[in-house]
């Protein structure tokens, strides 16, 4: 009697624990499968993108990266905002580069999201850096950098300086629609892996393309509404990886999980599974 109950309670606690794994971070087999939790812009559906608050939020969720952004003001400093322009996301009105670093600096980043972020300040490239290397993943987007002449030399340098040239963890990547501005940053930062952003229009990306990419690229990053089965298939065979953007729901998020990609970029972290053991 006293086995058959022991039988009892140990198959009760083997149904518990399957129930404590969601169910989106399952492969067909019934293993979990590593996928890297990216915050897009931060915890930005929790916080005002591209501030430290929600840079903060997101290493309080435990992302595996917080992507960011980067822009370069009138005077050549490296900051942290989406738009070319500041009208969205602050206070102020203008082009993102015609305004000097102390400018920019002045405009009000949070009260747009939410009265309790009021004075949240547009951060600087190295100010991110240094809060945050060694404690989570970066995912530097350079943002229009046809805009921005020696954008790459600037990002390039803040790392260099900072030792972050030569990780060893794959924590700092580079990534931009703009590709010649990647192989540019890849010429730069030979062991720094770099990403291609893809939209809609490379929803039929041929393999000749994924090959080229595959010369100076370790990672694929499209829009996640081209992504399927066989995109992911074909972008492992080439020997990278895919982290589509972005999510903003639980059924886009099982969605990915499902088709098999590496990271996902989203706004809410939550939806990710975080750090999942690898098939």
């Amino acid at each position: 009697m006293t086995k058959r109950i022991i039988s009892v309670f140990l198959m009760a606690m083997f149904f518990m624990s399957m129930l404590a794994v969601p169910a989106h971070a399952m492969n067909v087999e019934g293993k979990q499968q590593e996928v890297a939790n990216v915050a897009h812009r931060g915890a930005s559906g929790h916080a005002p993108e591209n501030t430290m608050a929600a840079f903060d939020k997101a290493f309080e969720m435990k992302a595996d990266y917080i992507e960011i952004d980067v822009q370069m003001t009138s005077d050549g400093e490296l900051i942290a905002i989406h738009d070319t322009t500041v009208n969205r996301t602050t206070n102020g009105s203008g082009f993102v580069g015609d305004f000097t670093l102390e400018e920019i600096q002045q405009l009000d980043a949070g009260s747009w999201f939410g009265q309790e972020f009021a004075g949240e300040q547009i951060p600087t490239f190295e100010e991110i850096v240094d809060a945050y290397r060694g404690k989570i993943g970066i995912l530097i987007e350079l943002k229009s950098p046809e805009l921005y002449p020696g954008m790459e030399e600037k990002v390039a340098d803040a790392l260099i300086e900072r030792n972050m040239h030569r990780p060893s963890n794959h924590k700092i990547i580079i990534q931009s629609f703009n590709h010649e501005s990647v192989q540019t940053s890849k010429e730069l930062l030979p062991n720094v892996p770099h990403g291609v952003l893809a939209g809609l229009t490379w929803a039929n990306v041929t393999d000749e393309q994924l090959a080229q990419f595959a010369t100076y690229a370790d990672y694929f990053n499209p829009n996640m509404n081209i992504v399927t089965d066989g995109l992911v298939e074909r972008v492992h065979d080439i020997g990278m990886e895919i982290f589509p953007y972005t999510v903003r729901t639980q059924e886009q998020a099982d969605n990915l999980f499902e088709l098999g990609v590496d990271g996902i970029i989203t706004d809410f972290p939550e939806f990710v599974y975080e750090h999942p053991v690898k098939n």
